[in-house]
C-alpha cells in the first residue's frame, strides 16, 4: 500500500501536494489541519486518515481524534500530532508507546522532517515536517512510502520552497 504523509498544513493545501500523492492508496494527515477545506479536498481525492492538532478548532476536533491506532497491511500504526521522537517522546503518548509499541509511529507538530528507527521499541518513527506555509520552516516537506507486509519501502521526500507561489486553500 502506497502512503502519502503530511502534517501542519495550517489551512494550506495546493496542487503540488495533490500531484505528489496522486499514486497513493491512502493519505495520512498528522494534525494541525487548520481548515476542513483541507481534509475535504484530500478526502475527495484519496482515502484519508487524519488526527487533529493543537491549532485545530472545535469542528475539526469533532471530526478527527487526537490519536489514531490502526492496522495497515499488518503494520500496527499509531498516529498523533504531538509525539516527540525516539528517546524524547511527548508525555501524552510516551506510556502508550512503551506499553504497546507499534511498528510505525507517526506525528507532526515540530515542522521538522524526521525519519528515525527506535531500536529500543523496535519501531519506525516518521514526522513529515510541515506542508503548509505558516510557521518558522523555510521548506515545506511531504513524505511518500510503501508498506508491504511488515516492510517499509521506497520512502521519498519532496521539498517545496515555502515562498514558492501557487494557489491553495488558505
Amino acid at each position: 500500500m502506497k502512503i502519502g504523509l503530511l502534517s501542519d498544513t495550517h489551512g494550506w493545501l495546493d496542487s503540488k501536494i495533490l500531484d505528489f500523492f496522486k499514486d497513493c492508496d491512502e493519505v495520512w494527515h498528522c494534525g494541525d489541519i487548520g481548515d476542513l477545506a483541507v481534509t475535504d479536498r484530500l478526502a475527495a481525492n484519496f482515502n484519508l486518515r487524519a488526527v487533529c492538532g493543537n491549532i485545530d478548532g472545535g469542528e475539526i476536533r469533532t471530526m478527527f481524534a487526537p490519536t489514531l491506532i490502526f492496522d495497515c497491511e499488518g503494520v500496527k500504526t499509531v498516529m498523533t500530532h504531538i509525539g516527540g521522537y525516539p528517546g524524547k517522546y511527548a508525555p501524552g503518548i510516551r506510556t502508550q508507546l512503551y506499553n504497546r509499541p507499534p511498528h510505525l509511529f507517526i506525528c507532526g507538530h515540530s515542522h521538522i522532517l524526521k525519519v528515525q528507527f527506535d531500536p529500543k521499541l523496535g519501531l519506525l518513527h516518521i514526522n513529515p515536517g510541515a506542508a503548509g506555509i505558516m510557521g518558522w520552516h523555510k521548506v515545506r516537506t511531504l513524505v511518500r512510502f510503501t508498506v508491504e507486509g511488515q516492510a517499509f519501502k521506497d520512502l521519498e521526500v519532496i521539498e517545496i520552497p515555502r515562498t514558492e507561489s501557487s494557489s491553495g486553500i488558505l
